[in-house]
Formats: structure tokens, sequence, C-alpha cells
């Protein structure tokens, strides 16, 4: 998997440079330059993946520039300091097939270019409670998954069983809980106890009654 970075802070370069060469065997580092035309004319140029800094001082729209990679062939994945969702979503519209805060922990990295280079998108479990969270008032958004262990749980299974039954690990399902509550408390809703987050899985008819 060939990969470029492109960052016009070149100590972040120099230092994303390096701990990607030493993390990920499977990523072959071909260029790392600090503007969009050191890119463009490098010649190793068109490469698998790019990881692109949003925030390039340069006037030039990154639609532009994802669409000309998307021409090219070349996955997407940015990299800013914002985390609106207005800006995630619409980087995700234009066709960047991964979006990451600078402030995430860098093994998030190598997870989101692995994700580009087989065509799936991924962003950080951070920006997806941000992109997913609704108004105060309505249910959050919840993956087919969270709403199996919601169900589960919900419904007086422990754990562990819980885990069992989706064929997941304790410390898998312990995290989808989480993740799930923390959706919830961004909507506006505390469901912190088990007997909340039965009355909530109700409500939201991820649970029935009966169940």
């Amino acid at each position: 998997m060939r990969l470029a970075i492109v960052d016009d802070h070149r100590m972040l370069l120099g230092a994303l440079t390096e701990w990607i060469r030493g993390a990920a065997t499977d990523i072959s580092m071909v260029a790392a330059v600090p503007t969009w035309p050191e890119l463009l004319t490098h010649p190793s140029f068109p490469v698998d993946v790019v990881l692109l800094d949003l925030d390039l001082k340069d006037n030039i729209p990154v639609s532009l520039k994802l669409s000309t990679l998307k021409t090219t062939g070349v996955k997407t994945v940015l990299m800013s300091t914002y985390s609106e969702p207005a800006v995630v979503r619409e980087a995700l519209a234009a066709g960047a097939l991964g979006y990451l805060v600078k402030s995430e922990d860098a093994a998030m990295i190598v997870e989101a270019i692995r994700a580009a280079a087989q065509g799936e998108s991924y962003i950080s479990s951070e920006l997806d409670l941000a992109l997913n969270a609704v108004d105060i008032g309505g249910a959050p958004k919840l993956s087919a998954q969270e709403r199996r262990v919601m169900a589960l749980y919900g419904a007086g299974e422990p754990v562990k069983a819980v885990a069992f039954k989706l064929g997941i690990s304790e410390e898998t399902a312990k995290s989808y809980l989480k993740r799930i509550r923390e959706k919830y408390r961004v909507a506006g809703f505390d469901v912190g106890t088990k007997v909340a987050l039965r009355k909530r899985a109700i409500k939201d008819g991820i649970l029935l009654q009966g169940d």
C-alpha cells in the first residue's frame, strides 16, 4: 500500500512519516510533502492513499482536491484540527473516505489508511458521536450492533452474556455500551443505570415491553 502525506506543518510531517514507517510494515511511505502542488508533481504520484491536511493555507477548495484525487484513483483520508460536524459531513460528501482530528491517538491513522485502501470509510468514535448526535429531544442514531447490544443488555442480560450472544469480546461489548450511553448523553438523555437504559430502549422501540 503506497501512501503520501501532505501537511504544511513540517514537524508533524516528519513525526508522522517516522511513526507510520515504524508502526505499519504493510504501508510504504513514498511521499511526504508540505504543499498540494508538490503532491501532484511528485514522481511517485498517483499513490494508493493520501493523508491530506484539510487546513493547508493555499486557498484551493478541499472539494477540488478530493475530486482530483478521486479522478486519479487515489483514496483520501483527511486530517484537521477541526471536528465540527458540518465540516466533517462536507468532507465526506465531497469524497473523503476518512476523517481524523489531529488530537486523536496516532494508532487511528494506520486504521484509517488501511480502511481507505479497502474503499471503506473511517471516522473516529469522537467524530462519530458528533455526527450521530441529534437535537435535544430526539433519539440518537445507533448502529445495528449498538441496537443489538442495547436490546440484550436492556432485557437484563449481563455484559458477559451480551458478548457471548453477539460473538464479540466482553471488552468490545463494554465499549459499545459506553458509546450508547455517550450518544444518549449528547442527545440529552441520561441512561447511566441499567434501569434507565431499559426504559429508554423500550421508549425508542429497541426493546419490546414484554422482553
